[in-house]
């Protein structure tokens, strides 16, 4: 998703690594830090698989300064991962709102529905962090005051998403 992030925030504009970090932390939360050791080697691979350009300007110390755009490549590559977002990138909360967050990249109102609609159909499976055999447990099926909390949580929360989706897609 580090990469997802890095060509959705470039295809909004050019930036330094520093000010891409910036906003890849904030997107994830601050629970979530985004080092150099991850940031740094993802942009490498992306400008030798040519989708970014990296430019060296002067900085203002005498340290330079290296601008990164997303080039032709990139923007194909970032409307490709858009567009395929399946999988983990549906299922993953986390991921799901990196793919959410950039989706309006996406000029094609029906391939951006179609990543909503496998997002609507993964929220509608009976699903819990907790099960008796196969049967998912709710919320009263608890005693232990912090399980209820997540499961009452967890729903409230898919039940908010699943109407934002459906009146999306209406």
């Amino acid at each position: 998703m580090l990469e997802l992030a890095i060509l959705g925030f470039l295809a909004e504009g050019p930036l330094h690594g520093y000010q891409l970090r910036h906003r890849i932390e904030r997107l994830s939360g601050h629970a979530r830090p985004v080092s150099d050791g991850s940031l740094y080697p993802a942009i490498n691979r992306l400008v030798s698989a040519g989708l970014l350009d990296r430019r060296t300007e002067p900085g203002s110390s005498a340290a330079q300064r290296h601008t990164l755009s997303l080039t032709r490549a990139g923007h194909c590559e970032l409307l490709r991962r858009l567009q395929d977002a399946d999988g983990l990138d549906i299922s993953d909360s986390t991921r799901y709102f990196t793919v959410l967050a950039f989706l309006s990249q996406l000029p094609d109102t029906a391939d951006q529905h179609a990543v909503l609609r496998r997002r609507l159909d993964f929220l509608e499976q009976p699903a819990s962090f907790f099960h008796d055999g196969d049967r998912p447990l709710g919320a009263d099926d608890t005693d232990d005051p912090y399980r209820r909390g997540m499961l009452t949580i967890a729903r409230a929360t898919s039940r908010a998403e699943r109407a934002w989706l459906r009146q999306t897609l209406a």
